[in-house]
């Protein structure tokens, strides 16, 4: 009887040890999130890795924006300069330079439609929280100036894109604490049509005029929001 129960405790005590094992094997094998990670994303990062092919809707999982099933954009170039003076227009790059804007990342993409293309950019700002929020507080207002300056691309439908009317813009502080980032979007149409006044009767008031800008300006803003929940997803180390 003796026996028989030390037995059974050494067979527990061996179940238990393994299950033990397999439970450190696992924790061991689980990565841990660096938020800190962010500050550093947009020099350690390759730049397709921050720019991927396409960018779209999350279908509910990190990684979903650049799932290509669920795209908005479809990215045509990146810049290889990323100074501040090439990356911005005139009002926005004064103000970034008087908060000690870092660099300018930007890549020029294009709506599955092929009408619609825009240029997408990542403003390093110094590691102030503060100094990211002034930069979106100062854009308010400037919106019909642009933000980022548009990127063409030779042989694409934003070969022109520097010369084509920019219709919306969006600049947005990234939401974390060790994203040091404003995230900013210019928007146009390829066949360089200006969003203005509507056509004969449809144009004839003021709340129809701002009704075309306004969907230029959001397309602008979901453009940088997307964008800055990609970074979040890299900061988070790419997790799917």
């Amino acid at each position: 009887m003796i026996g028989s129960l030390l037995g059974l405790f050494g067979v527990i005590a061996l179940v238990g040890g393994g299950a033990l094992a397999a439970q450190a094997y696992s924790n061991s094998r689980q990565t841990t999130a660096n938020p800190e990670y962010g500050e550093a994303v947009w020099s350690d990062e390759q730049v397709d890795s921050i720019f991927p092919d396409t960018l779209g809707g999350r279908d509910g999982r990190l990684g979903g924006l650049t799932n290509p099933k669920f795209s908005y954009w479809h990215r045509l170039g990146i810049s290889p300069e990323t100074s501040c003076s090439e990356g911005l227009t005139a009002r926005t790059l004064a103000k970034a330079k008087e908060l000690g804007c870092k660099a300018v990342l930007r890549a020029t993409y294009v709506d599955p439609t092929g009408d619609m293309v825009g240029t997408v950019a990542l403003i390093v700002m110094p590691g102030d929280a503060s100094k990211k929020q002034e930069l979106a507080d100062a854009f308010e207002g400037m919106e019909n100036e642009g933000a980022v300056a548009p990127l063409s691309v030779p042989g694409t439908p934003a070969s022109g894109w520097k010369k084509i009317g920019r219709c919306g813009s969006a600049l947005t502080a990234a939401y974390d604490e060790h994203l040091p980032y404003a995230v900013a979007a210019t928007v146009g149409a390829v066949d360089g049509r200006l969003a203005g006044p509507l056509p004969g009767d449809w144009g004839k008031d003021f709340s129809d005029v701002m009704a075309d800008k306004e969907s230029w300006y959001g397309e602008a803003k979901i453009f940088a929001r997307m964008l800055e929940l990609h970074i979040e997803d890299l900061q988070l180390g790419g997790a799917k």
